[in-house]
Parts: structure tokens; C-alpha cells; sequence
């Protein structure tokens, strides 16, 4: 759920923080940082977290048959 109320704080998705690459953040007010610590000035943005790509489904366990009315 990308709009959901308690949202864990992490700099990747913050207001301040600018991804470098997948593990450090550009802070604005603390410099370079880990992408999942922390701090007090953290503003939720987001458009910057990505959520999870969902599950392909397997269908070749099902037949034909199944899909038919």
C-alpha cells in the first residue's frame, strides 16, 4: 500500500534524500547516508518509494477446462 498511514521512516524515501545508488542517500541535511537509517527531520514523499512487483501467477497447473464456462 503505497498511501498507508504508518509508513516505516527510511531516507530512501524521504523528502530530503536523493538516491545516489541503492544503498546510499544524498541527505540535504545530513550528507551521505545509509538508504534504510534514519532521522527526526523525516518527510514522507511518495513518489519516491517504489513498492513491491507483484506475483506473476503460475497457470500451468490449471487445465483448459478450468477456464471454460
Amino acid at each position: 500500500m503505497l498511501f498507508r498511514k504508518k509508513i516505516p521512516h527510511a531516507c530512501a524515501y524521504c523528502t530530503y534524500g536523493g538516491k545516489v545508488d541503492d544503498a546510499t542517500v544524498l541527505c540535504r541535511k545530513k550528507g551521505f547516508v545509509d538508504a534504510s537509517s534514519r532521522c527526526h527531520r523525516f518527510q514522507y514523499d511518495p513518489l519516491r518509494r517504489v513498492p513491491p512487483r507483484t506475483q506473476v501467477q503460475d497457470f500451468s497447473k490449471y487445465k483448459d477446462e478450468d477456464f471454460s464456462l
